[in-house]
């Protein structure tokens, strides 16, 4: 035991964002996530958090750039690397349905020994997997 409490879960992942309303909307449209939070904290900031379906998984709170610094890291906040990993029950249908609706997948699916997965972009060019495990 390490002193910890033992249940402890990420619950939310901060994403650095150009605007609201145009995360809000991609997220949203071309993903199926869902609006769980939007309040204003006034001074231009919002809480603005997202959900993949029913609110599995961790939330995703939209952070919009204020600064130069921020601003430079919207779209590379890993340095290139693959940053999110949504996971889905069957990735033939998410897929196929996020092509119809215009994400940009940088690789074909491919079959790994962890499950099927295939690299896609945000609309800010931040790398995503689209990931069906292996069960």
């Amino acid at each position: 035991m390490t002193g910890f409490a033992e249940r402890r879960s990420i619950a939310t992942v901060a994403l650095v964002v150009a605007n609201y309303d145009e995360a809000i909307s991609w997220y949203v449209d071309r993903l199926g996530f869902v609006l769980t939070e939007d309040v204003d904290l006034g001074g231009g900031k919002r809480w603005v958090t997202i959900t993949p379906g029913k609110g599995q998984g961790a939330r995703l709170l939209l952070a919009e750039a204020s600064g130069d610094a921020q601003r430079d890291a919207i779209g590379n906040q890993t340095g290139g690397r693959v940053f999110l990993f949504l996971e889905t029950d069957d990735f033939a249908r998410d897929h196929a349905l996020m092509l119809e609706k215009g994400v940009e997948f940088r690789e074909a699916p491919r079959h790994e020994t962890y499950g099927t997965v295939a690299v896609f972009a945000d609309l800010y060019g931040n790398l995503w997997d689209l990931i069906e495990p292996k069960r």
